[in-house]
């Protein structure tokens, strides 16, 4: 296998993002093994209402009770996620709430092409697998993603703001209460074929760098992982590239599985075989 792939197995990105940073940098294991923070430009200074409430939070809880209110308020959207009467019909609004939660029923289904392409629009990172593996653009898996990532079924209600606001939010919490001073987490990922991944290096049977899809949930459990394939993947994730964790709001999503959500790329991984 070569040790150094055409520029196209690494997958399409686009030259500019929204974190000032370059994606083709913020891809790759070299970002991974030295991070930098991340930040969408303006979300904090045009919501210093919002974060000037959560530093008076003494907690972690109180702070994710403060946001849950606030988006609620801000987007008008509740917990049930209910229909709002607009001109005698019934419009839906779309939430973050829900697209996390169609994340976890299926990652390829719609709510995760529109989470995919909140990555592509902020970090410039495109995806690589949607439903099935994206080996051109344009091409026909790259137009159902596009296709899927622009549906006004989650695609309404400045969705991808919504998402800008969670991932500072998120990182808010990282720094102040959840993992203070850190700078990675060790977390797993189970998968069932090392060899349908894209392969970037790899030097022995258990060490290479892959990459994954620019969206990827990891456990941190990594007996959680070992049920959902019969190879483990531990990788050191940069907390900056967080964008959910169990515990953030008030909610049990991700809880279960205790799963994290992190913007993706090339990850150097070792390989356990369960």
């Amino acid at each position: 296998m070569d040790d150094q792939p055409s520029l196209a197995r690494r997958g399409p990105r686009h030259s500019t993002n929204l974190v000032g940073r370059s994606s083709e940098w913020l891809e790759s294991c070299a970002f991974n093994d030295a991070p930098a923070p991340l930040h969408i430009w303006g979300v904090q200074e045009m919501n210093q209402g919002l974060f000037g409430m959560l530093d008076q939070a003494a907690d972690l809880a109180e702070a994710g009770e403060a946001f849950h209110a606030y988006m609620m308020a801000m987007f008008g959207i509740d917990d049930e996620q209910r229909d709002v009467p607009s001109a005698g019909r019934q419009r839906f609004r779309s939430s973050f709430l829900r697209l996390i939660q169609g994340w976890s029923f299926d990652s390829n289904g719609p709510a995760g092409a529109v989470l995919k392409g909140w990555v592509e629009s902020r970090f410039g990172v495109c995806p690589s697998f949607h439903r099935e593996i994206i080996d051109a653009v344009p091409g026909p898996a790259w137009d159902v993603y596009i296709e899927e990532k622009m549906s006004s079924q989650f695609h309404n209600n400045a969705i991808w703001v919504q998402l800008d606001l969670l991932f500072e939010f998120c990182q808010w919490a990282i720094r102040r209460f959840a993992f203070p001073g850190q700078s990675h987490l060790t977390l797993y990922r189970g998968i069932n074929d090392v060899e349908r991944h894209l392969i970037v290096e790899r030097s022995d049977r258990r060490e290479a760098v892959i990459r994954l899809n620019n969206l990827v949930s990891f456990s941190s459990d990594r007996e959680v992982a070992d049920c959902f394939g019969d190879r483990i993947l531990t990788a050191r994730v940069p907390l900056c590239k967080i964008l959910f964790f169990p515990g953030l709001l008030p909610s049990h999503l991700l809880r279960g599985e205790r799963e994290y959500l992190a913007v993706g790329g090339e990850f150097r991984v070792s390989v356990d075989y369960v």
